[in-house]
């Protein structure tokens, strides 16, 4: 019984690492992706020996599966909370709302405005590129402002120069 709940334990630890990983890698923080690589291989080693230890128990196999899915759902809510990297949001509203803007520059969002064509009148485009630990703060405030607003949020892969940027250099 000692090996099912350390089996189901290091499960628990093994994938989020494997998740952190390779979230690392896609944001190109190779360092910390190497050494939660490591951490996470010697994890990997030890838990599959204790599976396939002894008697290799049908049980042990199973709990090391339910493990790995309990690890992503772990994984993934850790990532959520992290919320590693930066986000492009496009608003698209029917009026120019200039309290809108103020507030989002008055609480340090870089905001670009665009006029565009629509359909029946022009539109109003605001651009926004921030860290995406703020994503659900920005939606929040735009739904105050502009319950209707059309609302796009990207992650970039890169980016180079502009006022986050500068900001970020003077902290």
């Amino acid at each position: 019984m000692y090996n099912i709940i350390l089996i189901i334990l290091l499960q628990l630890i093994y994938v989020p690492f494997l998740t952190l990983r390779t979230i690392f890698l896609v944001k190109n923080v190779t360092l910390l992706a190497a050494i939660f690589g490591m951490v996470e291989m010697l994890i990997y080693v030890f838990g599959l020996s204790l599976v396939f230890s002894g008697d290799q128990s049908i049980l042990a196999m199973i709990v090391y599966a339910v493990g790995f899915g309990l690890g992503i759902f772990v994984g993934a809510k850790i990532e959520r909370k992290l919320a590693i990297g930066y986000v492009y949001t496009t608003i698209n509203t029917q009026q120019k709302n200039e309290e809108l803007v103020s507030f989002l520059r008055s609480e340090g969002f870089a905001v670009t405005i665009y006029v565009g064509e629509g359909r029946d009148s022009n539109r109003y485009k605001y651009e926004i590129l921030t860290k995406r630990n703020r994503e659900a703060e920005l939606f929040k405030i735009v739904e105050q402002f502009e319950p209707n607003a059309f609302i796009i949020s990207y992650e970039p892969k890169s980016f180079k120069g502009g006022f986050l940027l500068d900001r970020m250099k003077l902290k």
